[in-house]
């Protein structure tokens, strides 16, 4: 279970970075502790704020037959990077893109892990 929660965190350090340099206006300033610190508060935020913002946005979930789940990922990006240390989201566009590059390492990720969650 530890090793599990310390291999998640390193995979929300990498997801995080890899934004950084794949999407515009996504930066990151800090070193690689200031990453992982950043990868272990966006778990927490996925595990305490994601389920509350995915019940209380089901109506725009179905109205656009799930498209509005790429919007709420780059919101919550976007308002996680308020509390991120040295990681910063300049536009809700970036926040987007960045939570889409996010799934995709994060799919890789578990790929290459052999998860299959």
């Amino acid at each position: 279970a530890a090793m599990g929660l310390i291999l998640a965190v390193i995979g929300n350090a990498f997801a995080l970075w890899v934004t950084t340099v794949l999407v515009p206006g996504i930066s990151f300033r800090g070193g690689l502790v200031t990453l992982l610190f950043a990868g272990a508060i966006w778990g927490l935020f996925n595990l305490v704020v994601r389920p509350i913002a995915l019940v209380l946005s089901i109506p725009f979930l179905i109205l656009t037959l799930g498209l509005f789940y790429f919007v709420l990922n780059g919101i919550l990006l976007l308002v996680a990077s308020w509390f991120l240390p040295g990681y910063r989201v300049k536009r809700p566009v970036a926040g987007i893109l960045g939570a889409l590059v996010m799934t995709v390492v994060n799919w890789a990720v578990h790929a290459v892990r052999g998860k299959k969650d």
